[in-house]
């Protein structure tokens, strides 16, 4: 059985994704202390709120330092919502800008929508060879919650490196709905929200904890 810590560094839904994660099999730590953060099988970042204070809170607990640790070992990372957008260079929200963590570069701004927040069930265009959409039809909806996302996506093409997968969705325009970057994913959506669908993606991740 996996070994799972949900960062706990002040934001909120941390319980919710603890049980969605039990359901799927995972034994599941909720904490802020750092040595398990860094020593579990995966590590997942949720996140709800506002950007800047969702980067305060995550230093607060060397959360940058301990996913910059993890990945360096090649060791499993999800983010999830705002845990996932701070995972981007930065964060602008009403006229201030928030450094990030940097792990891709790119900007997150308010979309362009007529209704905002995004609220309820959209689907996505995942790539093909996705791990954490395997199984998963191309009419499968997920749950958001968010004005805020990705725009663009900026990362420019290695000839080295396999290139991240993204998946987008699109409400008033394209954003970035997902990533997958060797051990680093992450999702816009809140699988722990999202039903059935959102089981299958954590079940998906799981399997690339365990290997």
């Amino acid at each position: 059985m996996p070994r799972i810590v949900v960062l706990d560094y002040g934001s909120g839904n941390l319980r919710s994704a603890e049980r969605a994660l039990r359901r799927v099999g995972a034994d599941v730590t909720v904490t802020a202390d750092r040595a398990a953060a860094r020593e579990a099988d995966g590590l997942v970042v949720p996140g709800v709120g506002a950007y800047a204070a969702c980067m305060a809170g995550l230093r607060a607990v060397d959360g940058p330092q301990i996913i910059d640790h993890r990945l360096a070992g090649g060791r499993p990372v999800l983010g999830i919502c705002v845990g996932m957008q701070v995972l981007f260079a930065s964060g602008v929200e009403w006229d201030e800008r928030t450094e990030g963590c940097g792990q891709w570069p790119g900007t997150v701004e308010r979309l362009k929508a007529d209704v905002l927040p995004h609220m309820g069930w959209n689907t996505l265009s995942a790539p093909i060879g996705s791990t954490l959409f395997a199984g998963l039809d191309a009419d499968t909806r997920f749950y958001f919650v968010h004005s805020f996302g990705v725009r663009r996506w900026e990362m420019e093409e290695s000839p080295v490196l396999r290139p991240p997968l993204v998946t987008w969705a699109h409400h008033g325009e394209d954003f970035v709905a997902a990533v997958e970057n060797g051990a680093l994913a992450a999702t816009q959506f809140h699988p722990e929200k999202s039903g059935d669908a959102g089981a299958a993606v954590l079940q998906n991740w799981l399997r690339d904890v365990v290997g």
